[in-house]
């Protein structure tokens, strides 16, 4: 038996290349067995009070939960910390906790099983899934905008996505005028047969009449989808662009939990969900949403930018599935992908390869967990 004997957790503090080396924060999980395997998990926290407060429902709770348990019965834990937590709620700090121990149970499982976590989901379909350049859009300086978009053409990436801005007050979404401009430059830099999506900055806070109407303006630069232009709880006002534009219409990110995203694909107002096995309740709940959105003919885009143990789950989920969109993955090098994990995860020739040893399929280095660690 695998008994569980060690659960910990990592708020980890680092400088994101992909948004001018901003801080960012996620936080990371280890459980151990007695048989020896470790398993490493990951919530994306985001903020430097949610990386510290998952620590402390973990520490506090959740550990204690899972102590001397079997870590390869996954289903059944993560339904005993979902039945744990049923006063303390579902979603915020608890699906964040819930995430990252998750992902370190399949972890665990699949390396006793000897096996990749997508054949434990069902079976492996696919050793590749295809790539998106996934950045914050440079929207004051439309030439190095076009010189960057053109080097992820050139790398070979299958589709871009651009979104926000790295200034927030000049983000996409908040001047008409310009978001045309640089809607257009991407465009330009890609050519016209790229894969293209717009993710709207959520300070823009657009109208239902708005955001259809950009759609339409946006219809010359032929996006693939477009993200975000309204809140996901506003199913109104997404069916009513649906009524005026033919453009597939994403959104979820910011959902918790299968209900939520039960709620969102059917409300008949969306083509694509936005998931993150880091937020979702974990590889288990990341699965459950996305066989349920295939119930509802909506595919699903895994939003992976944060650290290198998102992304190999996610994979997994995407290689056991068959409503799969595209692979978001960040183009420049960074700590929590490249310097995490001694065999980081890239894209090559437009495509992904999903890792096939037992698992995630990643190995951790733990020099990175104790240099990247946040102690508040």
């Amino acid at each position: 038996m695998n008994k569980i004997v060690r659960v910990e957790a990592f708020p980890m503090q680092y400088p994101e290349p992909n948004n001018d080396n901003k801080i960012r924060y996620v936080t990371l999980t280890r459980i151990e067995t007695s048989d020896g395997i470790v398993g490493w998990g990951e919530c994306i926290s985001q903020w430097p009070e949610a990386a510290l407060a998952v620590k402390t429902i973990i520490d506090a709770g959740f550990a204690k939960l899972l102590m001397g348990e079997d870590g390869t019965q996954v289903g059944r834990l993560w339904q005993k910390m979902r039945n744990h937590a049923y006063w303390h709620g579902h979603g915020g700090i608890v699906s964040f906790a819930i995430s990252a121990l998750d992902i370190a149970l399949w972890d665990i499982a699949g390396k006793a099983a000897g096996l990749p976590v997508s054949a434990m989901l069902g079976g492996t379909l696919m050793e590749k899934v295809p790539s998106c350049a996934s950045v914050i859009l440079n929207t004051l300086d439309l030439g190095a905008l076009q010189e960057e978009f053109t080097s992820y053409r050139e790398r070979g990436f299958s589709a871009v996505k651009g979104g926000w801005g790295q200034v927030p007050e000049a983000g996409f979404g908040t001047n008409r005028v310009r978001d045309m401009k640089v809607a257009r430059t991407v465009r330009e830099a890609i050519g016209p047969d790229m894969g293209m999506a717009i993710d709207v900055s959520a300070l823009a806070k657009w109208s239902a009449s708005h955001a259809a109407t950009m759609a339409e303006d946006l219809l010359e630069v032929n996006l693939t989808w477009f993200e975000d232009a309204l809140h996901h709880d506003d199913h109104d006002g997404y069916r009513q662009m649906k009524s005026r534009v033919p453009t597939a219409l994403a959104t979820g990110e910011r959902c918790w939990t299968l209900h939520d995203y039960q709620r969102l694909v059917r409300s008949k107002a969306i083509d694509i969900i936005l998931v993150d096995p880091g937020r979702v309740e974990g590889i288990s709940g990341m699965k459950a949403i996305v066989d349920d959105a295939l119930t509802q003919r909506v595919r699903f885009v895994p939003h992976s930018w944060s650290s290198a143990i998102n992304t190999a789950a996610s994979l997994h989920v995407y290689a056991a599935s068959t409503n799969g969109e595209v692979f978001e993955l960040k183009p420049a090098p960074s700590p929590m992908q490249h310097e995490l994990v001694e065999n980081p995860i890239e894209q090559k020739d437009g495509w992904i390869a999903v890792p096939n040893t037992p698992g995630l399929g990643i190995t951790i280095d733990e020099k990175a967990v104790k240099k990247y660690l946040y102690q508040g």
